[in-house]
Parts: C-alpha cells; sequence; structure tokens
C-alpha cells in the first residue's frame, strides 16, 4: 500500500508549487517551478505526469481539466484492472491520479530518434486495444506520443479518453502506415527523423481528417 507520506508530499509540495500551462490547442502542456526532487516525465494535452525519486515506480498525473475528467478516468482504469499493456490505478486524489509508472520509449520518439519498432509492439497494442472494447471501453485517440514500447513490447500510456463515443481512426491509421510504408523502409534503414518533419505530418494529417470529415458530412 502505498505510503501517506507520498500523498503529504504530492499535496504540499507537488501541487502547491507546480504551474501547468494550455497555451494552444492540440499542443501540450508545460509545466513549469516544479520542486526538488520532482520530474516531469511526461506532458498531453490536459495534463502533465511527474515523478519523485522516493517512488520511482509510481507517478502523479495532475489534470487540468474538470473533475468530471478526472473522475471518468479514474473509473477507467478500474475497468481495465492489471493488464500488461497498461497501467493501473494506484490512488485517486482531488485533481490527481498515482499511476503505475511504465517506462520506455514512446512511438513518436523512436521515429525522431531512428529506433526500430518490432511488430510485436503494434501486436501488443492491438490486443490491448480489443481487450479494452471487452470491458466495455471505447479506444479514443491513440497515436504515437500515447503509445510506448521497451524491449520489443507495447504499451498504451494514455487512457483518458476511452470514455468517449464514436470512432476514432488515429490509431487504425497509424497501422496502415506501418505496414504498407515503415516495415519496408525505415525499419529496414532507420534514420532519425526531425521533430519538425514529425509536427508538419502530424498537423497535416489531422487537416486532412477534418477536410475528410467535412466532405463526408456534405454527401
Amino acid at each position: 500500500m502505498m505510503k501517506k507520506k507520498f500523498i503529504h508530499l504530492i499535496e504540499t509540495e507537488l501541487l502547491k508549487k507546480v504551474v501547468i500551462k494550455s497555451e494552444k490547442a492540440h499542443n501540450p502542456v508545460t509545466a513549469e517551478h516544479i520542486p526538488i526532487g520532482w520530474k516531469c516525465v511526461g506532458v498531453g494535452n490536459y495534463a502533465a505526469v511527474f515523478m519523485h525519486y522516493t517512488e520511482p515506480e509510481l507517478v502523479v498525473k495532475i489534470n487540468i481539466v474538470d473533475k468530471e475528467n478526472l473522475e471518468k478516468e479514474a473509473d477507467i482504469y478500474r475497468r481495465l484492472g492489471n493488464h500488461p499493456s497498461y497501467s493501473h490505478l494506484i490512488y485517486e486524489g482531488d485533481n490527481y491520479l498515482v499511476l503505475k509508472r511504465l517506462e520506455g520509449i514512446t512511438m513518436y520518439n523512436a521515429f525522431a530518434k531512428g529506433i526500430r519498432i518490432p511488430e510485436t509492439v503494434i501486436k501488443d497494442i492491438n490486443e490491448a486495444l480489443e481487450y479494452a472494447r471487452s470491458r466495455g471501453l471505447n479506444p479514443f485517440d491513440i497515436h504515437g506520443k500515447n503509445v510506448m514500447m521497451k524491449d520489443g513490447r507495447g504499451y498504451v500510456v494514455d487512457v483518458s479518453d476511452f470514455y468517449k463515443q464514436g470512432k476514432d481512426e488515429k490509431w487504425e491509421d497509424l497501422v496502415k502506415a506501418y505496414n504498407k510504408l515503415y516495415k519496408k523502409t525505415l525499419y529496414k534503414y532507420p534514420v532519425k527523423i526531425p521533430f519538425k518533419a514529425l509536427d508538419i505530418i502530424r498537423h497535416t494529417y489531422r487537416f486532412y481528417k477534418k477536410i475528410r470529415r467535412k466532405l463526408q458530412w456534405q454527401n
């Protein structure tokens, strides 16, 4: 069981000092004034994740959206239970969650660093998403920045949107690109892809999907 001392540290030190800012829509937040002993290990569009040196197997996810979204995410983790490709919930605070730490590198950063992404990673994530569906959830907003790999195994880092309705095609499109392009080129001949180039691809994809949805709606 997690130490009460760690909860006290979160609520009297981290939450009191850190400043999390969201400056642009669809861009990751920034974290400032991080207390000594804490390290920001990840950011998303609506949250930042921190680790303290005294509890290296845990992370603290601070959500900047309303409390309802945080409660939904906690419920998602409870429904997922213990699965090898997901983190799991340790503690739920007023505006933060304590989760088991997942180690590795995101697929996005693997592309940037020219690190090979084995097919086992794709298979693990596909299986994890099917498992989530079997638990009554709807995997949503799965992309290269919130899936991770380590030692050839795949992990889903962010499940916060699994309660949303509708179909999200980001992961499906990424798998298609992996099979049709990546395996035939960058897997065989790894090269580093600058973050600027990856961001251009990301924004172009978002624009393309927006235009496509608009045309489908008009038809």
